[in-house]
């Protein structure tokens, strides 16, 4: 019997204003060798950080410097802002979402203080990895050059 299977497809959006770049343009390994995953990042020209994608909050990092999403096809989605900002222990950010909150491109999850990471030295790249590779099938983003919060940027299809 032949099954019309039908591709369980995510669109991904900018979540804040900057400078869209491959996660092999960000200075710490963990991200640019990918890891935790594949995804995208972005350095931010504001401090409001938004969703890239429609989902439910599944994780608020203690320290306020990541962020868990899940997507209703499954695509589980890390945010994390910065680079060694745990250290700072939640100073630089203020989180508005809690854990089971539905999300969308236009749903404030965070503002970041970006005078002070760049007073503690930190950089302030904002990361989205998709983190359940094992998941995906395909990742087509377009990942160049500047592009406001909320914009479409690309699509995840999941298996």
């Amino acid at each position: 019997m032949f099954f019309n299977k039908k591709k369980k497809s995510e669109t991904i959006y900018n979540p804040i204003n900057g400078t869209l770049k491959e996660l092999a343009q960000v200075s710490d390994p963990v991200f640019s060798e990918k890891m935790m995953g594949d995804g995208f990042a972005v350095t931010p020209k504001s401090g409001v950080l938004y969703s890239p994608v429609n989902g439910t909050v599944s994780s608020v990092f203690p320290t306020k410097h990541a962020l868990g999403i899940t997507t209703k096809n499954g695509l589980d989605v890390l945010i994390h802002i910065g680079i060694d900002t745990v250290e700072l222990n939640g100073a630089p950010f203020e989180i508005f979402v809690k854990e089971g909150q539905s999300v969308t491109p236009e749903t404030k999850l965070a503002t970041i203080n970006l005078p002070l990471l760049a007073e503690k030295e930190k950089e302030n790249d904002v990361m989205v990895i998709f983190t359940n590779m094992d998941a995906i099938k395909s990742i087509e983003l377009k990942i160049t050059g500047d592009s406001n919060f909320a914009t479409e940027i690309g699509t995840v299809v999941t298996k």
